[in-house]
C-alpha cells in the first residue's frame, strides 16, 4: 500500500524537481520549433538547407540517449540532472548564434546531443521518483511535458508577434532555465535505493529482455505523433477541403485530447492496470482515426485525430516506466533504447506516410498510424510486470 503523503518526506519535493525538469524540456523544444522560421530566414536557407540543419539535430539526439543510458547507470540520474539541463537550456542560443549552414549543423548536432541527454536523465528520475512513490505517476510528468510545450511554442509565437529576434527569445528562455536549476538541483531525489542495491553482474551484461518490443510500441506510438504534427492540417486542407483555420483544429484537439489523457493517465493507471490501459488506449486510437477516415468529414476528422491523441496519451509514459522497472540496476539502458525507438518514429514515420501518399494518396497513407495502433492493443500484454529475478543466496562460510 502507498504510503500517505505526510509519510512521503522529501518525495514531493522530488516529484515536483522532476516535473520542472519535463516542463522545461518541452518549454526548451516548443520554443526551438516556434522559432525555427526567423533561424531559416536569418541565414537565407532553402527548405533542403534547413533539412540538413534538422537531420543534425535528430541525429545529437538520438546520440545524446544513447550516451546518458550508460550514464545514468554508471553514476545514477540525480547527479546528472542539473548539468544535462544547464547544458540544453544554454545550448538552445546556439543555432541562432549561427553564422552559416555549417555551424548551424554543428550547432544542432551539439544541442540535439543535449536534448537527448535530458531526455533520458528526465525519465529515469521519473522511474526512481515512482519506485519511491509506490504508486503511478509517469503519465503526470509527461502531461508536464505537454503543458510545457504549449508553454514554449506560445513564448516563442509571441516573440515573432513582437518582432524579437530568435536569439533574444532563446536567452529568456535559458534564463528561465538557469533560475530553475536551483530548486531542481535542491528537490531531486538523492538516491534510488532499489538501484543503489541491484549490483550488475560480472562479465557481459545479460540482454534486456522485452526492451526492443517495449521500444516497437513507442515506435509505433511515435509514428501516429509524428502523423498528427505533419499532416493533419494538410488532411483537412488538401483531401477534405476545409479551410485553412479549420484545418489547424485537427492538431489542436490531438494536442489538447493527448494533454487531457495524461493528466488522468495515473488514475486509470491505478484502476486499470497497464496492460489493460494500454490495450483500450490502442483500440480507441486505431477505431477513432480508422472511423474518422472512412467518414471523410472534416468534423469527423478533427474528432478523429482528438480520439488518436487521447488513444496515444497514456502508452508511452506506461512504456517508459515497465521498461526503466525491469532491471534498476540498467534503467538508463533500457529507457535509452525504448526512447531512441520512439524518437526514430517521430522522424522517420512523417516521411513514410508523405512516401505513401504519393502512391495510395493522404487517407489512405494515415491509415498506417491506425494500424500501428492496432499492433501496440494486440501486443499490450508485455507491459505485464515481470516477477523479480532470484537473488543469489550468500556463500556459506
Amino acid at each position: 500500500m502507498p504510503p500517505a503523503p505526510s509519510e512521503r518526506g522529501p518525495l514531493p519535493r522530488a516529484r515536483l524537481a522532476v516535473s520542472l525538469l519535463f516542463a522545461l524540456y518541452g518549454t526548451i523544444l516548443g520554443t526551438w520549433t516556434a522559432r525555427i522560421p526567423a533561424v531559416k530566414q536569418h541565414l537565407a536557407l532553402t527548405d533542403g538547407q534547413l533539412s540538413l540543419g534538422l537531420l543534425a539535430f535528430a541525429a545529437g539526439a538520438i546520440l545524446g540517449m544513447q550516451t546518458a543510458g550508460r550514464l545514468v547507470d554508471r553514476v545514477g540520474a540525480a547527479r546528472l540532472l542539473v548539468p544535462v539541463l544547464l547544458a540544453d537550456g544554454v545550448l538552445l542560443v546556439a543555432p541562432a548564434l549561427a553564422g552559416n549552414l555549417a555551424l548551424l549543423v554543428g550547432a544542432l548536432l551539439v544541442f540535439g546531443t543535449a536534448h537527448g541527454l535530458l531526455n533520458i536523465t528526465m525519465n529515469a528520475a521519473a522511474v526512481e521518483v515512482q519506485r519511491a512513490w509506490q504508486a503511478p505517476i509517469m503519465s503526470s510528468f509527461h502531461a508536464v511535458y505537454s503543458v510545457g510545450g504549449f508553454l514554449g511554442a506560445a513564448v516563442g509565437g509571441l516573440c515573432a508577434y513582437a518582432g524579437m529576434s530568435a536569439t533574444t527569445t532563446f536567452l529568456a528562455v535559458t534564463g528561465l532555465v538557469l533560475v530553475t536549476a536551483v530548486p531542481v538541483g535542491r528537490w531531486r531525489l538523492a538516491a534510488d535505493p532499489a538501484a543503489a542495491d541491484a549490483q550488475p553482474q560480472p562479465g557481459r551484461p545479460a540482454p534486456l529482455p522485452g526492451v526492443t518490443l517495449l521500444g516497437v510500441l513507442v515506435f509505433c506510438c511515435l509514428v501516429g505523433e509524428g502523423a498528427a504534427a505533419d499532416w493533419s492540417t494538410v488532411y483537412l486542407r488538401d483531401s477534405l477541403g476545409s479551410t485553412p483555420g479549420f484545418a489547424a483544429t485537427a492538431y489542436a484537439a490531438f494536442s489538447i485530447m493527448m494533454m487531457a489523457g495524461r493528466l488522468v493517465g495515473d488514475r486509470l493507471t491505478r484502476t486499470l492496470g497497464p496492460v489493460r490501459l494500454v490495450r483500450a488506449s490502442g483500440l480507441l486510437a486505431a477505431f477513432g482515426l480508422g472511423t474518422a477516415l472512412l467518414v471523410g468529414h472534416p468534423v469527423a476528422a478533427v474528432a478523429g485525430f482528438g480520439c488518436l491523441g487521447a488513444g496515444l496519451a497514456c502508452i508511452a509514459p506506461q512504456v517508459f516506466s515497465a521498461a526503466g522497472s525491469q532491471d534498476p540496476a540498467r534503467a538508463g539502458q533500457a529507457i535509452a533504447r525504448v526512447a531512441s525507438l520512439g524518437f526514430l518514429g517521430f522522424v522517420v514515420g512523417p516521411i513514410v506516410i508523405g512516401a505513401a501518399a504519393e502512391v495510395t494518396g493522404l487517407p489512405a497513407a494515415l491509415s498506417v498510424p491506425a494500424v500501428l495502433a492496432l499492433l501496440v492493443a494486440a501486443s499490450a500484454a508485455v507491459l505485464q510486470p515481470r516477477p523479480a529475478p532470484p537473488q543469489p543466496s550468500p556463500a556459506a562460510g
